[in-house]
């Protein structure tokens, strides 16, 4: 699989498996089912209460630990600096490693203003060796020049909602200058009818794949890394089967007008929002 080469040296595959609301011994079939289906990357967090199963996921699978990428990340109650070390401490045992590979803030958090101190929490855990990589969720471009000039440490990747609807170009601009990659939740819309748009469902008919390919395959090209979740066998090893095609300039147009002026499919703005 192609592989994106992060700030820091690391690699990390081009496209991940999304866990969110997995969780329980069916779901961890389903994750281990990912990794017989090729994912190596796995994205979890604390929220999600179900690092334990992704762990035990990759301890059933096949697939040897240092073959595995795991991104977890930190909830926005525990942005102070103790708390944040602990609690990458106990996702480390929920987990079952020694490590974890790539670890996030979830939110910023603006309101609170503590992500600079849970930021240094994390510089400490890669220093230490708690983590490889770190990184942030849901920060626009003004929140990541704090970190950079508070601490003179960029994160490797940001993760973002990005989908037809809302891809964010000023924000991955921002990052493409930064040395940033863009990593997309909810790449395929949640359900919210981006696959049945009728330009999407055009182009799958055009170049002979499912309309959830092709807006994986738009992500790619336009440098950005997709989670997309799925329980469903056939569908896991689709969404990471996008690297045998390539779309036109003109086919990756009509699909960015599809971009709405807040095309946000949740109330979540990183300006107001709090996951605390």
């Amino acid at each position: 699989m192609y592989q994106h080469t992060l700030l820091d040296g690391y690699q990390m595959p081009a496209v991940g498996f999304g866990t969110a609301g997995l969780r329980g011994i069916e779901d961890m079939r389903r994750i281990e089912q990912a990794l017989s289906n090729g994912y190596r990357l796995l994205d979890t967090a604390y929220a999600y209460e179900n690092e334990g199963t992704v762990g035990q996921a990759i301890r059933n699978s096949s697939v040897a630990r240092d073959q595995v990428t795991i991104q977890s990340k930190l909830p926005g109650r525990d942005h102070s600096y103790g708390k944040a070390l602990r609690t990458i401490e106990e996702s480390i045992m929920r987990l079952g490693v020694d490590y974890i590979d790539v670890y996030l803030i979830h939110w910023p958090n603006p309101k609170e203003n503590r992500y600079i101190d849970a930021w240094k929490a994390l510089i400490t855990a890669r220093q230490t060796g708690l983590v490889r990589s770190i990184g942030v969720c849901n920060f626009l471009p003004k929140h990541i020049e704090r970190l950079e000039a508070e601490t003179g440490v960029l994160p490797v990747v940001n993760q973002i909602e990005m989908h037809p609807y809302f891809h964010q170009p000023v924000t991955r601009q921002f990052h493409k200058e930064k040395g940033i990659i863009t990593q997309a939740w909810s790449p395929l819309g949640a359900g919210e009818g981006v696959l049945e748009e009728a330009v999407i469902a055009a182009l799958a008919s055009k170049y002979a794949k499912s309309s959830g390919q092709i807006v994986l395959r738009w992500l790619f090209q336009l440098g950005a890394l997709p989670l997309p979740k799925s329980r469903h066998s056939v569908r896991q090893q689709d969404n990471l089967n996008i690297f045998d095609f390539t779309l036109s300039r003109d086919d990756m147009d009509s699909m960015s007008v599809l971009s709405r002026k807040d095309g946000r499919l949740f109330d979540q703005h990183p300006e107001t929002f709090s996951d605390i």
